[in-house]
């Protein structure tokens, strides 16, 4: 009964609520990546509160972490998240795209739905949790001008922001030529104005020389149970012989 009613509950929220062997699937498959790669170091771009720092260290995951987060509670909340691990290093607070400046990013009531493009109304039809109730305006930068790689770095680029996936990658030509994995929020339907694709996004990721590792789910329509966004894991092609 328990186990019904957090599914429902779920359900309602655009999520899903997976048993032990989807669950652990997802684990392993973030496990396996990272060992595979021999991966030192995480860029995660759109950390919010930390939540997939803290899925790399339960992943099994001792190398080093940069999170980049640009909303001020989010931020405060990773910063506390991140303050005991002396390998997790939070970055000055900033949006990251495809320019140096101000910009204003939409705040969700939900705030992992935050973005810096208008939100759809499918997206907010799908997850009505999510609909936008204030503004914010953050500096942003161009990742590129935020880190550069060492010699012996072995990244994996993650990044979830809501629709600006393309602009964040267009501002870090530099570091994608020297990752060795990318990890990317991608929606299958349009759900923020002028975002690009999933099919666009992995036609990009293969032109940069990388090839498949794994789709995740990501968040379905509440109703329709539609899959909405997927995760896309890439590694450099070439990179997968000994799978």
């Amino acid at each position: 009964m328990l186990r019904s009613l957090a599914r429902s509950f779920a359900k309602s929220l655009g999520y899903e609520v997976m048993g032990p062997p989807r669950a652990f699937a997802i684990h392993h498959t973030l496990h396996g990546l990272l060992r595979h790669q021999q991966i030192n170091l995480v860029l995660d771009v759109g950390a919010n509160e930390g939540q997939f720092g803290k899925e790399l260290r339960a992943s099994g995951y001792r190398g080093r972490i940069v999170s980049f987060e640009p909303l001020a509670e989010p931020y405060e909340r990773l910063r506390r998240c991140a303050a005991a691990d002396p390998d997790w290093a939070v970055a000055e607070r900033t949006a990251v795209g495809s320019e140096t400046g101000t910009i204003t990013i939409n705040l969700s009531q939900a705030s992992t739905s935050s973005s810096i493009l208008p939100m759809l109304p499918a997206h907010a039809e799908a997850a009505p949790q999510t609909v936008y109730v204030s503004k914010e305006t953050v500096p942003i930068h161009r990742l590129d001008d935020l880190y550069r790689l060492a010699p012996d770095d072995r990244m994996l680029l993650k990044i979830d922001v809501q629709g600006y996936e393309r602009q964040v990658l267009a501002g870090a030509p530099n570091l994608l030529a020297g990752c060795r994995a990318v990890i990317l929020e991608m929606s299958l339907v349009p759900l923020y104005e002028g975002q690009t694709l999933a099919l666009d996004l992995w036609q990009f990721m293969a032109q940069q020389g990388f090839e498949a590792w794994a789709l995740e789910t990501g968040f379905r329509h509440k109703d329709t149970w539609r899959m909405m966004q997927v995760d896309g894991l890439f590694i450099r092609r070439g990179d997968s012989q000994s799978v």
